[in-house]
C-alpha cells in the first residue's frame, strides 16, 4: 500500500467513526423531547356529607350543574372516578369556595364575594376501589353562609377573588358575564335574605316641652290636578332576564410540574434534552473533520505530482 493509499484510508476510517458517533447522538436528541408518563385530565366525584362524615342525600356522584340548598354544603368529599388509570405523581387540585351574593340563584347573584376557600390535591391513591369502606376520602370544608350565597367545586386552585398576582383570578359576577371559577365542577346555591344589613331608621325625636303655638287658620285645600295629570301608579318589579348558568364538567386537569429552582444542584431536564445544543456541535465538528481530511489528500497528492 503507497503512503497515499495510506492517507486516503486513514482519513476514510476518521470520518466513518466520526460519523458513527455523531449520528446516534444526533438521533437521540429527538427523542429525549418525547414525555414519558405525561399525566391525563381525571374524573372527580364528590358527595355532601354532614358534620359526623355521612352522606347527605345521594352518594358520588359526577354529576354537575347548578342545584338549589336547602341547607348549605359546608363539607364535600372527593375522589377519582373508578376504573382510571392515574400514573405516579399526577396531581389533580379541586377546591371549593363560598360567596355572598346579590340574590339566592345565579340570575340574581351579581357581585359575589368570596367569604371562604379550600384546596386538596387528588392523587392515585385517591381513586375509588371495590372496597370504599376502607378508604378514607379527602373533603373540603368551608363556612356556611347565612344569607344570600354560591358554594362552587371546581378542579384548580386558583382563588377566585377579583385580587390580582399569581394564584388569583377574577370574581365571578352575573351581569358582566364573568363565569369563573374555571374548571367548574358543580355549584349551589341559596339563601333567604340579604347579606347587606337593613339601614337603621332614624329615631323619632323626643316630645317637646315648650307650649305649642295656636292654631293657624286653616289653609284651603290643595287642588286635585286634572285626570290627564295624575302620575301612573309604579308597576311591579320585572325579574332580570333569564341567562344559562355556566357550564359544568367533572373532567379536571391535571397540576403543572414545578420547575426546579435556580439554587438546585440538579439541572433541569431541558438542559439536557433538545434546547441544549449537540446538534449544531455535532454538525460543526463533523464539517471540521471533513474539511481537514480534504486538506490533506489535496496536499499529499501536490506532492506527488
Amino acid at each position: 500500500m503507497t503512503r497515499l493509499s495510506r492517507s486516503r484510508t486513514s482519513a476514510t476510517v476518521a470520518a466513518t467513526a466520526f460519523a458513527a458517533a455523531v449520528i446516534p447522538l444526533l438521533g437521540a436528541t429527538a427523542a429525549s423531547a418525547t414525555p414519558v408518563g405525561g399525566c391525563q385530565s381525571a374524573t372527580v366525584q364528590y358527595r355532601i356529607v354532614d358534620a359526623s362524615g355521612k352522606p347527605v342525600d345521594a352518594d358520588w356522584t359526577s354529576q354537575g350543574g347548578f342545584h338549589q340548598w336547602s341547607s348549605a354544603p359546608g363539607t364535600v368529599e372527593v375522589r377519582l372516578a373508578p376504573g382510571q388509570n392515574v400514573g405516579e405523581g399526577c396531581k389533580y387540585p379541586v377546591s371549593l369556595a363560598e360567596y355572598t351574593t346579590e340574590g339566592p340563584n345565579w340570575n340574581t347573584s351579581g357581585l359575589q364575594t368570596l367569604v371562604d376557600h379550600a384546596t386538596v390535591y387528588l392523587t392515585a391513591a385517591d381513586v375509588a376501589g371495590s372496597d370504599d369502606s376502607k378508604q378514607t376520602y379527602q373533603k373540603l370544608s368551608v363556612k356556611s353562609p347565612d344569607c344570600y350565597g354560591q358554594i362552587d367545586l371546581y378542579g384548580d386552585d386558583v382563588i377566585y377573588d377579583g385580587k390580582s398576582g399569581d394564584g388569583h383570578g377574577p370574581a365571578p359576577y352575573q351581569p358582566g358575564n364573568v363565569v369563573t371559577p374555571y374548571h367548574l365542577i358543580a355549584a349551589w346555591n341559596g339563601g333567604d335574605k340579604s347579606c347587606t344589613p337593613d339601614t337603621p331608621s332614624s329615631p323619632t325625636p323626643p316630645p317637646s316641652s315648650e307650649t305649642p303655638p295656636p292654631d293657624s287658620p286653616s289653609s284651603p285645600p290643595a287642588t286635585t290636578p286634572p285626570a290627564d295629570e295624575t302620575t301612573p301608579p309604579a308597576s311591579p318589579s320585572t325579574p332580570p332576564p333569564a341567562s344559562s348558568t355556566p357550564p359544568t364538567t367533572p373532567d379536571v386537569p391535571p397540576m403543572q410540574s414545578t420547575p426546579p429552582s435556580p439554587t438546585s444542584s440538579k439541572p433541569p431536564l431541558a438542559e439536557t434534552g433538545s434546547s441544549a445544543p449537540v446538534g449544531p456541535i455535532a454538525g460543526g465538528a463533523a464539517a471540521v473533520i471533513a474539511l481537514g481530511a480534504a486538506a490533506l489528500y489535496a496536499a499529499r497528492r501536490t506532492r506527488r505530482s
